[in-house]
């Protein structure tokens, strides 16, 4: 699969895309174990060895939340390729990632660990505006299925929200309550993983085209998103 970029990295509605980004007060702060949660999910959902949720800032991508390949902030706007894919409406899938499939951007550091394979879905927040990116990355060939990449934006849109819960606790000075929000998400997200876990032993991976898989992942992703709403109206009020 490939996707065509436009002609440049930087958006003509950048400035208003940074002013949401720094309104969450979120960008190149201390990791928070949700976050984690839902990269370590991600990566076990698809298969990948490293999975990260990246906001997009003005001349850097900082890292909220790496799985496999810890202990990397981030990297320059323009050698990664979440700068390009929030450019994109749709997903983005890079089955076989080339110098030559995103001009946009510098691949030397994807070349360097030898990653081939990127995914990723837009973190989009209530006014439009893309931030940052939810992306699973591998090392080898593989392409997505409509399900598939239906479910990474599910899960997206998912973290995209909990960025919103986060920073309305913050700002009520609500630290305990987003504390025990991450907790209640976590709990869901853990047995999330544990059937992940269940499903990739039983079959080698997880099967998105068996309609009873895909039945239980939508049902685990709708149980996020029943405490995200609950605890966004509980905050909200």
């Amino acid at each position: 699969m490939t996707t065509t970029f436009p002609e440049s990295l930087v958006p003509a509605n950048d400035a208003a895309r940074l002013r949401t980004l720094h309104q969450y007060d979120i960008v190149n702060t201390t990791p928070e174990p949700i976050f984690d949660d839902y990269t370590a999910w991600a990566a076990q959902l698809f298969n990948c060895p490293i999975s990260l949720i990246s906001l997009v800032d003005d001349e850097y991508v900082w890292f909220k939340s790496v799985t496999g390949a810890e202990g990397i902030p981030g990297l320059p706007r323009v050698e990664s390729m979440c700068s390009a894919a929030i450019l994109q409406d749709e997903p983005v899938v890079q089955s076989d990632y080339k110098p030559e499939s995103c001009t946009l951007i510098k691949p030397d550091v994807a070349q360097a660990i030898g990653l081939k394979f990127y995914a990723g879905s837009a973190l989009q927040m209530p006014d439009g505006a893309r931030v940052g990116m939810l992306a699973v990355i591998g090392r080898e060939f593989r392409t997505l299925s409509e399900k598939e990449t239906a479910v990474l934006a599910r899960l997206a849109k998912l973290v995209s929200q909990t960025i919103e819960l986060r920073v309305k606790y913050l700002r009520a000075g609500q630290q305990e309550e987003w504390e025990a929000a991450q907790a209640e998400l976590a709990d869901n997200l853990d047995e999330n993983a544990a059937l992940a876990r269940y499903l990739t032993s039983r079959n080698g991976r997880i099967d998105f085209d068996d309609d009873d898989v895909a039945q239980i992942i939508e049902r685990r992703l709708d149980s996020v998103a029943k405490v995200l709403k609950r605890r966004m109206g509980q905050v909200a009020g």
